[in-house]
Parts: structure tokens; sequence; C-alpha cells
């Protein structure tokens, strides 16, 4: 049997077009729905309009406090892992165990995230983890990591940093491989040194792969949830409770699914803008006027 040149590439995509809407764009469909409707996943879904919206955005403290606990995250991990990435890119550029260093750091992440967030939860107990002990022996009182509101979420930060910066760092490092050094060695030519040449040539030149991890990082973030659910639980005093845990809380914990589809949706419009804003920053305002 001959295909047409028409037919044909609509054939080959065939599976995975059927496959995308089967567990893509379907699950969307219905979570969209369900997003209007008040469902406990025992009995049949009832519609209640807007209701689920209107509740988490005027009459949920949780909901809005759970959105500025994920700003936080995102916005300290970002401003530690990216700058901690590209250094670690660029200490390692030019050494001959590159490939060694490089897997050294992926590490945690080819590791499951609960057990290292059980790892974790073990070295920063409060006070007998192996960090306060080590800082006790150095003459320093430590401080309870996970069970004070107040440095709860910077041990999670701290945490998620550490698990994802081989990542960031793989990505900076292939953006650097492909940095083209005659462009490097002509400001070299023309009197640049050291941060000049940095600042001037090689950052411009990997601003497709910065805009690349930020985007990836800021996307990922907002949606991560399982060091708190493991570490902290959302604790103590909701201090890490953040959107995506809210969220399966809602679903899981509570049984309101439609609630939780609202919730979900109102995120994903939340992400939508964040990533479309510093799309258009990136491309035309901060990293073009370097």
């Amino acid at each position: 049997m001959h295909l047409s040149k028409r037919a044909a590439p609509f054939v080959f995509l065939a599976p995975t077009l059927i496959l995308g809407f089967l567990f893509f764009v379907l699950p969307l469909l219905v979570s969209l729905y369900l997003s209007f409707t008040s469902w406990n996943s025992l009995s049949a879904p009832r519609f209640v309009g807007w209701a689920n919206y209107i509740y988490l955005l005027t009459r949920d403290p949780l909901f809005w406090g759970s959105l500025r606990n994920t700003a936080t995250f995102v916005g300290a991990s970002l401003a530690i892992g990216m700058p901690l990435a590209l250094g670690l890119a660029l200490a390692f550029r030019n050494t001959r165990a590159k490939a060694l260093w490089r897997g050294i750091y992926w590490l945690p992440m080819v590791t499951n995230i609960v057990a290292i967030a059980y790892v974790w939860q073990f070295l920063l107990a409060d006070p007998y983890g192996l960090v306060n002990r080590s800082l006790a022996f150095l003459g320093f009182a430590g401080p309870a990591w996970l069970s004070d509101p107040g440095t709860a979420m910077t041990a999670i930060v701290i945490v998620y940093v550490w698990f994802h910066v081989g990542q960031d760092m793989m990505l900076l490092s292939a953006g650097l491989d492909a940095v083209d050094e005659s462009c490097e060695e002509a400001a070299e030519v023309d009197g640049a040194r050291g941060l000049q040449v940095f600042w001037h040539v090689t950052l411009p030149l990997l601003r497709p792969t910065i805009l690349l991890v930020s985007m990836t990082n800021l996307i990922k973030g907002i949606g991560f949830f399982a060091l708190m659910l493991v570490m902290t639980d959302g604790g103590p005093v909701n201090s890490t409770n953040v959107a995506a845990l809210h969220i399966y809380q809602i679903a899981f914990a509570n049984l309101r699914l439609g609630m939780a589809s609202a919730a979900a949706y109102i995120l994903l419009i939340v992400v939508l803008a964040i990533s479309l804003l510093q799309l258009r920053v990136m491309r035309r305002g901060g990293l073009e006027a370097w």
C-alpha cells in the first residue's frame, strides 16, 4: 500500500497525536470542566459555576499564603541557584576532568527525590542532626532548621538548590561550549581582560541558554512540592506550604477535586503570565542591554 505524500506525515504522526490527546489534551479539558464543579470522587460532579474560583480568590487565605510562599521559594532558588550553576560551569569549563565533575554534580538529579528529602530531613534534624552537631562541634548553635517558621523555607531552598544545581550547570556548560572562542579572543586582542570579556562577550552569547534555564526553573519551581511534602508537610505554621502542595492537600487530603482543579488553573494562569513577562523582559530588555 502506497501513501500519498500529503497523507504520509499524518499517518506517522498519528500515534503521537492520539497519545498526546488522550494523556494531555483530554485530561486538561476534563480538569477544566471539574474546576466548575463540586466533586469528591465518590459521587457525581455537581456544577457550581465560578464558586470555586471565587472562594479561592476571596475566602481562602491559605491559597494566597501558598502563592507568597511559592514566590519566595522560586525567587530564592533562582537567585542562588543560577549564579552558582554559572560559576560551576565556568570553573570546570577548561578543566581536564570536566566530564567527571559534570557527572558528580548530576548525581542528585538521578536520585529519588523522596530519598533525598528523608536524608536531608535526618541531616537537618534539631538538635541531633549531623549539620547541627557539626556546628556545635565548631562552637556554633545551629537553628531549628525544619521546625522554625523563620528557617524552614531557607532549609528547603538550600536542599533544592543542592539537588537541582547539577542540571543547570550541565545546560550552562553546554551553552559555554557553544560560545565561539574567537569572539573572546578578539575581545582580548582589543584589550579586554577577565571580567570585561565575560560581561561584554561571554554573557551576552549565553543569553539563549540563560533564558532557557531560567524559564524551565521558573515553571518547575512553581509546580514543585515534593521536598515540602516529605520534609515539613507544609509546616511549620504553613511557612513552606507552597501552591502546588496546597493543591495536593485540597485534592487528596480534603477530597475537593473540583476546588483543586480550579486552584491548578489559577496557578497555570500565573505561570503563563510570569513566563511571558520573563520572556519579554529578557528578550527585549535586560539581556539585550548587555
